[in-house]
């Protein structure tokens, strides 16, 4: 079967290859036969190997999917082949710290994710534990069921990890996929959004406009900072949502953050900030750090995309096969695609 391999720690050290398939499902596991594919900004990351956590090389990429289950393992319950199910991210946890044992598996220490810890998805079939999965309901397509990773780390950060009062400006730096995700859960959850990004990220922060997003900046740090506070006060916005992860978006969120406020990072950045976070003692304001998501997070996304709560068509604007994955990740790694999604 082909597959898009990282094989080495250079940059563009991916290929499309030929492998074998995976061995059948062990105990617990089910083979799932892949429908759909998210493409990750960090998948982009691990392509110009710009990332600042381990890769195990040769390994499939591909941590967003869905498919059918094939074929189960000894042991699998509640789970047949036919199933049409998505999968979580945490392919391989201890469940036995105290974050497993509390549910909060995705810090587990020895967690490994699919696609970069152990062979992911943009291939025809990966083996899935089945405490990954969850099923898709029958009025969500595949390719909007291969959105709900990066739709669960947003609606992990916002409404679990943030508060949203209704009525409350919020504002999301970043209009990548994540940021975009955030921005409509401000709306779902009574918040008024202003989503903010530079001229680069033009392509994504048109299409915020159809997602519900009431208000859009295109500048950058001290122009946008301007342009927010006439919109939120001089006081600042309760809630700022760091979905960029550049230092310039961080210093930004905390000169937007009001007194008692709270900033909520998303995105990662493995350059140092290079400025001081004494304001945020001054304002005695917050910076939570979220990361991934849990189980019932999917639960609720999956049922927010069934009830046609969330606008998944907008989100995905490319379409493309396994084998031309590399066109994929130029538009995704140029701004010209909010998700593209793959197929075998």
């Amino acid at each position: 079967m082909k597959a898009v391999v990282k094989y080495g720690l250079e940059d563009k050290n991916v290929e499309l290859r030929e492998v074998p398939e995976p061995n059948p499902p062990g105990d617990g596991e089910v083979l799932l036969e892949v429908k759909a594919a998210g493409v990750c900004g960090s998948d982009i990351e691990f392509w110009r190997q710009k990332i600042s956590y381990i890769v195990n090389v040769p390994v499939i990429q591909g941590h967003e999917f869905c498919g059918v289950v094939r074929d189960c393992g000894v042991g699998v319950d509640g789970f047949r082949p036919g199933d049409r199910v998505t999968s979580e991210t945490a392919a391989v946890i201890c469940g036995e710290c105290p974050f497993c044992r509390a549910g909060e598996y995705k810090v587990c220490p020895n967690r490994l994710g699919f696609g970069y810890g152990i062979d992911g998805a943009f291939t025809n079939f990966v083996r899935v534990p089945t405490r990954c999965l969850h099923r898709i309901p029958e009025n969500v397509p595949f390719k909007h069921a291969a959105l709900t990773e990066p739709f669960s780390v947003a609606y992990n950060a916002l409404v679990m990890k943030s508060r949203i009062s209704p009525g409350e400006w919020v504002v999301v730096i970043g209009p990548g996929p994540i940021g975009l995700f955030a921005a409509q859960l401000v709306r779902i959850c009574g918040g008024r959004v202003i989503l903010c990004g530079l001229e680069v990220d033009r392509f994504r922060l048109e299409t915020a406009g159809k997602l519900g997003v009431e208000r859009v900046v295109v500048a950058d740090r001290g122009e946008a900072a301007e342009e927010i506070r006439q919109l939120v006060g001089n006081d600042g916005a309760p809630l700022v949502v760091d979905a960029a992860g550049s230092s310039p978006a961080l210093r930004l969120a905390v000169e937007l953050v009001r007194r008692n406020g709270q900033i909520t990072k998303i995105g990662w950045g493995p350059a140092p900030v290079d400025f001081s976070l004494d304001p945020l003692i001054e304002k005695a304001a917050r910076l939570q750090g979220s990361f991934s998501h849990t189980w019932q997070t999917w639960e609720n996304c999956l049922q927010l995309m069934a009830a046609g709560l969330v606008n998944m068509d907008d989100m995905i604007t490319h379409e493309y096969s396994i084998a031309e994955w590399e066109t994929a990740y130029e538009l995704v790694e140029e701004r010209q695609a909010v998700k593209a999604v793959l197929r075998p």
